[in-house]
This record gives C-alpha cells, sequence and structure tokens, in this order.
C-alpha cells in the first residue's frame, strides 16, 4: 500500500536532506514534485492544494531556513501536516458502559462489509467481549450465509432470520437474541446499497432510529480512490457516519482515499483491511500511518 506515493516522497526528501542549505528555489521545487506525488496517488485536488500550501509556508519560515539540519525540518512539517490531514491521534474503539455496545455497518455493493463485520467482530473478542453478528442483508441471500460461515470460523453467534425482508424488524430482534445468548456487543451487517437510492437510505435511517447504534462505519473499498471520499460525503448526509473502515488498502498501491476522507468528511478513518484474513483489520493510526509514508517504516505498528 502506498508504495509509489512513498517511492516519491522518499526521493523527493532524500534530496533535500542532501543539501546542506535550502534556497525559497528549492522549497518550491520539492513543493511541486510533493504536489503531483498526492495528485497521482488520487488524493482529492482541494486537499493537495492545503496542504502543500501550509507545508510551504512553514518551511519558509525563518527557524527552518536558518536552522542546521534544513531538510530534516522540512520533514517534520511535512510528518505533522500528513498527521492531521488523516486525523491526529487514533480513537481506539470503547465499549459501551451499559451493554450492549451496538456497530452499525453501511456502504456501497461489493465494498467488503460482511468480512469488515466479521474481523471486527475478532477485533471485539480480543478485547475480551462476545460479539453477535447479524445477517440485515434481507436483499442479498448469500451474505446471510457468509455472515454465518464466518461466525463459525471464529466461534461468534450469528443471528439469522431465513426469508425475513424487514431488515428493520431484524435489527430490533437482534436485542433480544443478544440477551438470551449473553452477547456484549451488536454488530449489524445491513445490505449494499448506492447513496443516491433513496428508498434504501431511508432504510437505513430506519435501522439507525431503531437500535441506536454507538458506532456507525461507513465500509469503503479503498481502491474507488476519490469516489471513495464522494460515498463517504454522501452516506455521512444521510445516515451521520462517526468514522470509515477502508478495506483492501493492501491492493491499493496509491492510497489517496485514506489521505482524503478525514479533511474532505470530517469524519476519521477508524481500521484499515490489510488482507484476506480475519485477523487483518487493523487500527488506523495517523502518525504512524505518515512515518510510514515517507519511507521511516513504522515500528510501533511492527511491535
Amino acid at each position: 500500500m502506498f508504495e509509489s506515493l512513498t517511492s516519491k516522497l522518499d526521493g523527493i526528501f532524500s534530496r533535500l536532506r542532501g543539501r546542506g542549505k535550502l534556497t525559497e528555489a528549492n522549497i518550491q521545487e520539492a513543493m511541486r514534485e510533493v504536489r503531483l506525488a498526492l495528485l497521482e496517488a488520487d488524493v482529492n485536488f482541494q486537499v493537495v492544494r492545503d496542504f502543500v500550501q501550509r507545508v510551504r509556508e512553514q518551511a519558509l519560515g525563518q527557524e527552518v531556513m536558518r536552522s542546521l539540519t534544513p531538510g530534516q525540518q522540512v520533514v517534520k512539517i511535512v510528518r505533522d501536516e500528513l498527521t492531521g490531514l488523516m486525523g491526529e491521534a487514533h480513537r481506539p474503539l470503547t465499549m459501551a458502559p451499559r451493554p450492549p455496545t451496538v456497530i452499525l455497518l453501511v456502504g456501497l455493493h461489493g465494498s467488503g462489509k460482511t468480512t469488515a463485520a466479521a474481523k471486527l467482530a475478532k477485533k471485539v473478542q480480543e478485547m475480551g467481549h462476545r460479539p453477535l453478528l447479524v445477517a440485515a442483508d434481507v436483499y442479498r441471500p448469500a451474505a446471510m450465509e457468509q455472515l454465518r460461515v464466518l461466525g463459525e470460523s471464529i466461534r461468534t453467534p450469528v443471528f439469522v432470520q431465513e426469508g425475513a425482508r424487514d431488515a428493520v424488524n431484524i435489527c430490533r430482534q437482534a436485542f433480544d437474541y443478544a440477551r438470551t445468548t449473553n452477547c456484549d456487543a451488536i454488530i449489524l451487517d445491513t445490505a449494499g446499497r448506492l447513496q443516491i437510492d433513496e428508498e434504501l437510505m431511508q432504510e437505513l435511517r430506519d435501522i439507525k432510529q431503531a437500535t441506536t447504534p454507538h458506532y456507525t462505519y461507513l465500509v469503503v473499498d479503498a481502491m474507488t480512490g476519490q469516489e471513495a471520499v464522494k460515498v463517504a460525503k454522501a452516506f455521512d448526509e444521510a445516515v451521520a457516519i462517526d468514522g470509515t473502515i477502508l478495506t483492501k488498502l493492501d491492493g491499493d498501491a496509491r492510497g489517496g482515499a485514506a489521505l482524503s476522507i478525514k479533511t474532505v468528511v470530517g469524519k476519521p478513518v477508524q481500521f484499515v483491511g490489510v488482507g484476506e484474513k480475519l485477523e487483518a483489520l487493523e487500527p488506523f493510526h495517523p502518525d504512524r500511518m505518515a512515518s510510514r509514508l515517507l519511507g521511516m517504516g513504522d515500528v510501533l505498528t511492527l511491535i
């Protein structure tokens, strides 16, 4: 992930660090290259413009130009700005003081919601809790079976109502089932829907009203690039999301969606899917990702 962007930024900043003294022309040239690298990585144009402007203003400051290691100072500014771009610090998933904790997953068709639901259930298990997976996709019969199989693989109960057509009612009844099975977290896997389908968006609003979730996460395919940002904006306007789960980030060498969503939509990336296995869901740490992007590695996540 981010492979080409990392190598480009590494090349730009290696040249900067190699200079003993920086001039305004050096910095302007480096910023032009950074701008191109970010645009090629499919980062939102407005985000790139504002980002480069902020970095340029700070990099041309007296303390940078007169310091003994100006190149390193510029890299630090870029790292701090990249971190801010992606949302400052990671906010961990916390369980509600009065169970059950309800997590609603929404998104487009094929974004990886059902797999993300199982991955999230595994995360909740690792936190010492007992999740219940709820098959609330009444439009795709295979989704219920898929969730049941995934639930069995991680030994998590799955609430399925065969033949039921009312997703709102399924979600309501899941609460009774959670009580009888001693589950203290409920993960609602809803049907994929286009943001322009008003009838299905209304169904989501009804589910949200009926279940009052503690977290509403949009599951979005990182490989859709700029489209991911548009989708996040539309879903946020319709159902007020709390954050996003970016799937298939391991398959996206550009990574523009991860860098754009927080700034454009104002909602953080909460988790990232980095592989097929059910363990391959990582908390998204903006500061660590910024270090990784700049070729500094990510020791903390490795540990």
